[in-house]
């Protein structure tokens, strides 16, 4: 039998749910009147939209994008490329990018660029969690929830190599 990485616990369902909660009180302030488009960032930031957007109480539209930097292993190539475009139209939309973690910055400054062409009224990003320490490119992010160290994570979204997004908490991965 194949053991898998050795995972320890970063942050509880609990406080993932406390950080959401806080990032909807401040989406739901600085919107107040809006409907603005959230845009998710495919795959790892579903999880963490659907509980964002359920938190919400203005209404709202969602679409996604998808794009594609990271291989099998546990780090970036650095190559960016879109995968999936979006459906909704965003010129003159306010737009909401949702994103599960800020590592490098490439990808988000490559979606910035690409949906900033598209004229939007206003254009922010929010993120479940931010890895300083791995900056390459500078990136706003206008909605933060947590801090993380510069370790690899999985779960509630995030993975390695297409396991462990299903997991309820994010951990460390430890070894293999």
């Amino acid at each position: 039998m194949c053991q898998g990485p050795r995972l320890r616990l970063l942050f509880t369902p609990g406080e993932i749910d406390r950080a959401i909660a806080g990032l909807a009180a401040q989406i739901d302030r600085d919107y107040g009147g809006e409907q603005p488009l959230l845009v998710g960032i495919l795959k790892g930031a579903f999880v963490f939209l659907a509980d964002l957007m359920r938190r919400l109480s203005i209404p709202v539209e969602v679409d996604f994008v998808r794009v594609a930097s990271y291989g099998p292993g546990m780090e970036s190539s650095g190559q960016i490329r879109l995968v999936q475009r979006l459906s909704t139209p965003v010129r003159g939309r306010h737009v909401l990018l949702v994103e599960d973690i800020v590592d490098t910055g490439l990808s988000l400054s490559f979606l910035v660029d690409y949906l900033g062409r598209k004229r939007p009224a206003s254009l922010r990003l929010c993120a479940l969690l931010d890895k300083p320490e791995r900056r390459v490119v500078p990136v706003t992010i206008h909605y933060l929830g947590l801090t993380v160290p510069d370790k690899f994570l999985v779960g509630y979204g995030l993975d390695w190599d297409e396991r462990y997004r299903n997991l309820p908490g994010i951990y460390v991965v430890e070894g293999d």
